[in-house]
């Protein structure tokens, strides 16, 4: 090892040590999470909370506060002390709920210290059996022979999947009925039992679906085809540039000194560099993703900006 790298690694090592210590003696840190326990953004920030509280000393729980798309549980970090002890393991739908709620109690951007991606996740369009369609090309000229006459599932307003839906509506030109439900799990009871035709998931409530031909996969949202998911072609395939991948990422209230933000960023990169963790994560349908407080700050203001368009364009509203 050379001498810089060495020195490099102690230098994290020593950071990690004294944030520890610190953490050790001040009880509890709180990662909130705006949904309810058991869905994705639940799953990634329990899983965070153990290796965290390995690394860097003390405990670390989640603390669930649905509601309003995130944003209760936005506004109670934003309103917290900067002392790196209230977190928030945000979702897509923070830089979509900038322009797509016309007030907000809070600046999504300046009232939050960004400290790291965690991991992106592609969805899987999918539909009923009985759909006479088994490619996005098919499902467009369904939807263009009988418009009106398709329906498509919504876990959330404001969710990735949600505006993934809208733009998939206005690129195609087609006429399919959107239906907001409150959550994941009653809205794929739906497709399960018929009720609705069409929804987008993700790649791991997607995958046992699937393998038991339960329901068939159209596309997927990302631009490049899935690990997960060899065989079903992106949508981009058909409609050049579509590209809607859903994000997690850990942010702290506005005013965390950067030497603290650094080091919880350190602790989420060295966690999401073990492989039993990536497979974890794959497993759940997502793909580990760090990066810097600054990287990932950057990336949350092109994301409000990006999803700010989409909101504009497509007319998206909350209801």
């Amino acid at each position: 090892m050379q001498r810089r790298t060495f020195l490099s690694a102690m230098s994290a090592a020593g950071m990690l040590a004294a944030t520890g210590m610190a953490r050790a003696q001040s009880g509890a840190t709180r990662i909130v999470v705006g949904a309810s326990p058991g869905g994705g953004t639940d799953t990634v920030a329990r899983l965070m909370a153990q290796e965290l509280g390995r690394l860097l000393g003390g405990t670390f729980v989640v603390d669930n506060k649905p509601g309003a798309g995130g944003n209760i549980a936005a506004q109670q970090v934003a309103n917290a002390e900067p002392d790196g002890r209230t977190l928030l393991m945000c979702y897509t739908s923070h830089a979509i709920n900038a322009t797509l709620y016309p007030k907000l109690p809070f600046d999504p951007i300046k009232d939050f210290s960004p400290i790291a991606c965690v991991a992106n996740a592609p969805s899987i369009l999918l539909a009923r059996p009985g759909i006479k369609a088994n490619t996005i090309r098919e499902l467009i000229a369904l939807a263009k022979a009988e418009p009106g006459t398709l329906n498509m599932a919504l876990p959330g307003i404001g969710s990735s999947g949600h505006l993934a839906s809208e733009v998939l509506k206005t690129r195609a030109g087609v006429d399919i009925t959107l239906i907001p439900y409150k959550g994941t799990a009653p809205a794929m009871n739906d497709l399960l039992g018929g009720q609705v035709d069409l929804m987008f998931a993700t790649a791991a409530l997607a995958k046992a679906q699937m393998d038991n031909k339960t329901l068939k996969p159209l596309g997927v949202s990302s631009a490049q085809r899935m690990v997960s998911a060899p065989n079903v072609a992106p949508i981009a395939d058909v409609l050049p540039g579509y590209d809607f991948s859903a994000w997690y990422g850990l942010l702290g209230p506005a005013g965390i000194k950067p030497e603290l933000a650094q080091q919880i960023s350190a602790a989420v990169e060295k966690t999401l560099a073990q492989e039993p963790i990536r497979r974890r994560l794959l497993d759940e349908g997502l793909i580990a993703q760090s990066s810097s407080p600054d990287a990932f700050g950057a990336f949350v203001k092109s994301e409000v900006e990006r999803w700010g368009a989409v909101v504009k364009a497509t007319g998206a509203k909350v209801t």
